[in-house]
Order: structure tokens, then C-alpha cells, then sequence
């Protein structure tokens, strides 16, 4: 069985002091963040950040290095099952303005109750439940945490 591997992230904004997350909206339909195949000799922060600024023009993003979840599922493509294993970061960005690849059709920046109710995926929303919740105990630990 094929097996791919995919790096992406989580990326958000601060707005008013709270987080509103990025969402694309992909030409295949479904709402998800960005990711794409590991390349030969990337690291998974290469893979990201490559990612990133391919599908949204984004440059200036800053990883959090103490967040990073997996996310593993099949998939068929071309009558063949592909196990892929999708890694995310969370990269926090001051742009707004996002400058979509071909692949997509729109995006949004969504806080997180509404992120929830667009992205099309349990995996993806599981993975935000997981950056939100890594936020939101960063946010209450207050300055100088």
C-alpha cells in the first residue's frame, strides 16, 4: 500500500486580542488548512512554510515550536488505497491579504466556533480544537508566561 506523507498548519491572526484562523476552500470542495507532500530532503517546518506561501501567498509566519499533531487516514486514488499521515504546526501571521494558488476556489478567516462549522473534515477540526485549546491556555497564562 502507498503511503504519503504531508506537512501543513494551522495559521492564524490576532484580531482584537483573540485568534481567527485561516480556512481554504479547495477546487475539489471540502474546507481545510494548508498542507502538501513532504519533498525529498524537507523538513516538516520547510514543508509548511513552502506550502503556506504557495497556496496563500503568505510569507511572514512565526511556527510555535512547542505544537505539532499528526493526523493519519486512507484515501483511494486511482482505485489504490494510500495511507498518508498529515503533520501540523501552528504559525501565527500578521498579513491578512491572502493570494490563492489555482488549487483553491476561496478562503476565510474565521474564529474558531465558525472555523469549526465550515472546515469539512473531523480530522480537521480536530486539529483545531487541539490549536485553539493550545492558544486559549496560552492567552489566560497572561504576560510573561
Amino acid at each position: 500500500m502507498p503511503v504519503e506523507r504531508s506537512a501543513g498548519a494551522v495559521v492564524y491572526r490576532l484580531e482584537r486580542g483573540e485568534p481567527v484562523y485561516l480556512l481554504l476552500h479547495y477546487g475539489a470542495g471540502h474546507w481545510d488548512f494548508p498542507k502538501g507532500k513532504i519533498e525529498k530532503g524537507e523538513e516538516i517546518p520547510d514543508t509548511a512554510r513552502r506550502e503556506i506561501r504557495e497556496e496563500t501567498g503568505i510569507e511572514e509566519i512565526e511556527f510555535d515550536s512547542a505544537f505539532k499533531t499528526t493526523i493519519k487516514y486512507f484515501f483511494r486514488r486511482e482505485g489504490e488505497t494510500v495511507f498518508k499521515t498529515v503533520v501540523f504546526l501552528l504559525a501565527k501571521t500578521a498579513e491578512k491579504k491572502v493570494a490563492l494558488s489555482s488549487e483553491h476556489t476561496g478562503y476565510e478567516w474565521l474564529p474558531c466556533e465558525k472555523a469549526m462549522e465550515r472546515l469539512t473534515y473531523k480530522t480537521a477540526r480536530d486539529v483545531l480544537v487541539k490549536a485553539d485549546g493550545f492558544l486559549a491556555k496560552g492567552r489566560s497564562a497572561g504576560p510573561g508566561r
